[in-house]
């Protein structure tokens, strides 16, 4: 979008954002982690996957290289969660955004899909594979910073 032009036409900034990927392992703890960090403090985040995974030491890597953290965070599944109310669904994966669109059928939850690269299919050495991971994370970033946090209130 050009300088002055129309911002009524861009989304507004949700208010309540779940980000879901297969198994809450890389893809969507990172976006949640990014988010929290970029969005003003009364935006909930949170992040699950459509089964349960184990939790990625690279992924702690790589967000710790821009002074972010998971904490003691867990990978969680939908059913896991206490809060079920989201203004957008952000999946990233194929086969999360299958489970949102069934799981939102119903309801006025808005659902984006942002396609994200697999990391672990990298093979190499393990700068080469971090460097997958790096990809992700900063393509997250990006469409985090254009999408949520530069959208109108």
């Amino acid at each position: 979008m050009s300088e002055g032009a129309d911002d009524s036409r861009r989304p507004s900034r949700p208010g309540a954002i779940l980000f879901m990927c297969g198994q809450n392992v890389i893809r969507s703890p990172m976006a949640e982690a990014i988010a929290r960090q970029a969005l003003p403090s009364g935006t909930w985040v949170a992040s699950a996957g459509v089964k349960k995974g184990e939790r990625d030491p690279f992924v702690d890597v790589v967000l710790d290289e821009i002074g972010l953290s998971l904490g003691r965070r867990q990978p969680q599944t939908l059913e896991d969660m206490e809060d079920d109310y989201f203004d957008l669904v952000i999946t990233l994966t194929p086969e999360a955004h299958h489970a949102a669109l069934e799981l939102t059928r119903s309801s006025a939850v808005e659902v984006e899909y942002w396609p994200m690269p697999d990391p672990t299919v990298e093979t190499g050495s393990r700068e080469q594979r971090l460097s997958a991971y790096r990809d992700v994370r900063d393509r997250l970033t990006k469409l985090i910073r254009d999408r949520l946090v530069l959208a109108p209130d």
